[in-house]
């Protein structure tokens, strides 16, 4: 099945998916950057840090969560916490990594950005999908990062 080609309609949405994967994060990070001064990898290291318990992670976790290598989300978080949105701590019970916290200043940055990147993808996004194929993209591209992370 691997080695099957695909036919013209699995080609068309095939190298579509391909420019939206390369063409989407530089066109929200240049709306972000341009409306807010953050850029994409920092608004999602801020989010993930928001939505985290007690708003801390371990810096390898974020990297995972944020699709960052290591020494991205290093360069990331060092950035963020020079700003005073985010502290960064050795946890008690492993000496080895360290766990980033988000800030109340960081929290107050990323609520006031949210509306800068929600307008974005609802222009570069949402606007161009039909209603009726939200809920099944959302299970089908789901069903893909699932897979994925297998």
């Amino acid at each position: 099945m691997a080695d099957v080609p695909l036919d013209p309609e699995e080609e068309r949405f095939w190298r579509a998916l391909q420019r939206v994967m390369v063409m989407l994060p530089k066109a929200l990070d240049d709306d972000l950057v341009r409306s807010t001064g953050l850029t994409l990898s920092e608004y999602v290291v801020l989010m993930h840090l928001s939505e985290a318990a007690d708003r801390e992670l371990r810096v390898t976790d974020l990297a995972s969560l944020s699709a960052l290598s290591v020494s991205r989300i290093s360069r990331v978080v060092d950035a963020l916490t020079k700003r005073g949105w985010v502290r960064k701590r050795r946890p008690a019970e492993d000496a080895r990594g360290s766990v980033a916290c988000l800030t109340a200043e960081g929290f107050g940055r990323l609520e006031a950005a949210y509306p800068f990147l929600l307008s974005s993808a609802r222009r570069r996004v949402m606007d161009h999908v039909g209603d009726d194929l939200i809920s099944p993209l959302a299970d089908q591209l789901e069903g893909v990062v699932n897979h994925l992370g297998e």
